[in-house]
């Protein structure tokens, strides 16, 4: 689950981390007033105004101005909130900015001894760790400087065994070129970056840029948060920073009914119980010359509602031709989800486009005759290779 950088930056402040101060407002009016109480908090007489939506590249789509006076804060605000930004991130359609943090200004005029460097805490999959990645480079896209200047980049890994050690905080500070008191706040903003990833079960921190200001204070300008959905049941304050309309409704809707669901630009759908099938479904559907329109997994145990629900969501998507249904009965009965099936089209009802039913396992016999006898637009298909080639054929049509 993505969240807004006002609050990862509210998550960063509980933890001890130092960041750029900033409140979030959603009209222009809101806005001069947020920015009235920045300078009453900060002394600060110059803003950044920052679209709130859940990508990166903001600046580069005109979503992050500066702003030198209330006047300035009022019109800004009002040309961001509402507009559809485009950004690397996006795509070409963007996103709907409905909110703006109005931010101190940190790059005070005339100083010339400030550093920006970047930050962030993930997983790595490939050791089974925790990594710390950082840079000199920080306020960059950190892909390009991988890969333009590999040797920028700095890598910890932490035993999650033991957890992150004083002394790899300090080589991460020696790294970056810190000294004197910028060194010992960096050690500290290390630590207190690595304890919130843990403590909120997150799959990535990422800040970009941290600043060295010119009197050796460490802060975080930005912040982008990704909390595991899997572990959202120990935070229900996190769950309940979830912002649904920055999400794709489709991909929303299928949350609500408990279904794994990512929207895909094929043409294909497919539901499946379980995601290394759904996987190896979307690999069948490519070889039968096809393209998936979705990744769609109804779980073990599949049953009348999550069928129709499942239905009802590749349905929505226009550039569906097809849809390939492919269960294998371990947890559920195929003809359970065959009489889901027959059950779930009857509801509905008007399906234009053709159905294939792959079902192996438990009473998957049972399960092609009811599919067989239904009378419905729906063909069944007893191994991959049939309904590859059955897939074919509806869509050579």
């Amino acid at each position: 689950m993505n969240i807004h950088e006002y609050q990862a930056k509210d998550i960063l402040k509980k933890y001890g981390v130092r960041t750029q101060e900033g409140i979030v407002a959603d009209t222009p009016e809101a806005a001069v007033a947020a920015a009235r109480q920045v300078n009453a908090l900060t002394g600060s007489t110059w803003f950044v105004i920052k679209a709130q939506i859940h990508a990166g590249g903001r600046g580069k789509g005109g979503g992050v101005k500066l702003a030198k006076n209330y006047d300035e804060v009022r019109e800004i605000s009002k040309n961001i909130i509402g507009m559809q930004l485009i950004t690397p991130q996006t795509g070409a359609e963007g996103k709907k900015v409905n909110k703006v943090l109005i931010a101190q200004d940190v790059y005070y005029p005339g100083e010339s001894d400030i550093k920006e460097f970047y930050m962030s805490i993930l997983l790595d999959r490939a050791s089974g760790q925790n990594v710390i990645i950082a840079s000199t480079e920080g306020g960059m896209d950190i892909e390009e400087v991988a890969e333009h200047h590999p040797e920028k980049i700095i890598k910890e890994f932490i035993d999650t065994r033991v957890g992150l050690r004083d002394f790899q905080a300090r080589k991460l500070a020696f790294a970056l070129g810190l000294e004197g008191n910028a060194f010992k706040e960096m050690v500290t903003f290390i630590k207190s970056l690595y304890m919130a990833y843990l403590d909120t079960d997150a799959s990535m921190f990422e800040i970009n840029p941290v600043l060295k200001t010119s009197d050796n204070k460490i802060l975080a300008v930005d912040g982008k948060v990704n909390i595991d959905d899997n572990a959202l049941f120990r935070h229900p304050d996190l769950a309940a920073l979830r912002d649904i309309t920055e999400e794709d409704p489709l991909e929303v809707e299928a949350s609500q009914n408990e279904l794994n669901y990512v929207k895909l630009d094929g043409n294909v759908g497919c539901m499946v119980n379980g995601a290394g099938l759904a996987m190896a479904t979307m690999d069948i559907i490519k070889l039968s010359g096809g393209e998936p329109a979705n990744f769609l997994d109804v779980g073990g145990g599949a049953n009348a509602q999550t069928v129709e629900a499942g239905f009802r969501i590749i349905l929505k998507d226009p550039n569906v031709k097809a849809i390939l249904i492919n269960i294998f009965g371990g947890i559920v009965r195929c003809d359970r989800v065959a009489n889901g099936v027959v059950e779930a089209y009857k509801k509905i009802g008007d399906i234009n486009i053709p159905i294939i039913v792959r079902l192996q396992g438990t009473n998957a016999a049972e399960g092609a005759k009811i599919i067989d006898e239904s009378g419905l637009k729906v063909v069944s298909a007893v191994v991959l290779k049939d309904a590859a080639e059955k897939i074919k054929q509806v869509l050579a049509k």
